[in-house]
């Protein structure tokens, strides 16, 4: 830590002592009593309260990862570097340096170290992985007239995913035929109870088990036959050079899509999440890597990680049953002979919540046109139970994609 250095309010202080030590050479000793030895003892308290603190360790939590859009609160803990504790309890303003995509409260956070944790909220606004820290400790005393800075070097990282949105159900069945769906979202065979993870459907809930236990029980169906699988392939083309800061979804974008390569990320994440919510495997392949997703919180997750940190190229995938490419004027679906604007197609932002919806899930729970015998009115029966799960399952890491 630095040494203790004199605020704006102290240096005032400092400068009434002198003065009142001037005039008691002048005219007399009274004014060392009234001004002169409770300023002295003010800085002196000051200056001794912060010479015995140390530098404090920093334990951060951070929210879930989530999408575009999202966000939560980070808690700052702070603990004692060794055996002996942290010091005695002190004010200190706290500023948590944040990466070019997050943002965070414009004034550092005032907070009792050694009392209470530094807590505040922080936005998500660019997909790929962002870094928080180094911590800014800046310690006064109780009168104000010191501070004491220390820069703790703790750093952690988050993922940000694309920003999502909800896929017409006729376009996600022209990839692939009803029966690619696999047995278990035919439901024909009953197998086992089980406990529910994120990405269960909501509608397996077995309420009567679940009952006599303390926590969600679901209803587990036959092993899946063979199903086909949808081969996506993403690329950037065309112009490149002034997208920033555009809108790349035709008009109807968000502050994630500011150039072709988060175009991209978006569309192809889109699908790819409204397929895998049909039951049907997806191989995403984008410039950066490949993930082969399975239905279910784990596929959910490869395609999420895999479309957060997508960037600019082309990929070497000859043959797709849909191709994203993505340039200046946004991302463009080409479906065999068709070729449909991203921005034109996309429905309602995908939301980091359980249940209610596919413009309301994103991992993997019973949504509108999750299944072939399932139509839209399902999502809307199913909303109070997604708000029973929602408080079953919350406080998890994984609150977005689950597992």
């Amino acid at each position: 830590m630095s040494s203790p250095t004199l605020t704006r309010r102290g240096r005032v202080v400092l400068a009434v002592c002198v003065g009142g030590v001037a005039m008691a050479f002048a005219a007399g000793g009274r004014s060392l009593e009234a001004v002169v030895l409770p300023g002295a003892v003010a800085l002196a308290a000051g200056y001794v309260q912060l010479a015995r603190i140390d530098e404090p360790a920093v334990d951060r939590t951070l929210p879930p990862e989530g999408f575009v859009g999202e966000g939560g609160e980070v808690r700052l803990a702070f603990e004692g570097r060794d055996a002996g504790g942290l010091s005695p309890t002190y004010v200190a303003d706290v500023d948590d340096a944040l990466d070019d995509g997050l943002a965070g409260p414009d004034e550092p956070v005032r907070t009792s170290v050694g009392d209470a944790p530094a807590t505040y909220r922080v936005d998500y606004l660019r997909r790929g992985e962002r870094r928080f820290g180094p911590v800014t400790v800046t310690a006064s005393d109780v009168f104000g007239l010191f501070e004491r800075e220390a820069v703790v070097e703790a750093f952690d990282e988050t993922l940000t995913y694309p920003a999502c949105r909800e896929i017409p159900a006729r376009l996600r069945r022209s990839l692939y035929a009803d029966d690619a769906v696999g047995a278990s979202r035919r439901r024909e065979e009953f197998d086992r109870l089980r406990e529910y993870t994120r990405g269960d459907p909501l509608r397996d809930v077995h309420w009567a088990a679940t009952a006599k236990h303390d926590e969600l029980v679901v209803k587990a169906f036959a092993a899946r036959t063979e199903r086909g699988r949808v081969a996506i392939a993403g690329e950037t083309a065309g112009d490149r050079e002034g997208a920033a800061g555009r809108d790349s979804t035709g008009g109807r974008g968000g502050a994630a899509d500011r150039d072709p390569a988060d175009a991209l990320a978006s569309a192809a994440a889109s699908l790819a999440l409204a397929l895998l919510d049909d039951g049907v495997p997806v191989d995403l392949t984008l410039p950066g890597g490949e993930v082969s997703a399975d239905p279910g919180a784990r596929g959910r997750r490869a395609v999420l990680e895999l479309a957060a940190r997508a960037g600019l190229g082309a990929v070497a995938v000859e043959e797709a049953d849909a191709r994203v490419v993505a340039g200046e004027r946004g991302a463009r679906y080409r479906i065999g002979d068709r070729t449909l604007a991203f921005g034109e197609v996309a429905g309602a932002p995908v939301r980091a919540a359980v249940g209610g919806g596919r413009g309301a899930g994103v991992d993997g729970t019973a949504t509108e046109g999750e299944s072939p015998e399932e139509g839209r009115g399902g999502a809307t029966a199913r909303g109070g139970v997604a708000a029973a799960a929602r408080g079953e399952a919350a406080g998890r890491r994984d609150e977005v994609i689950g597992g």
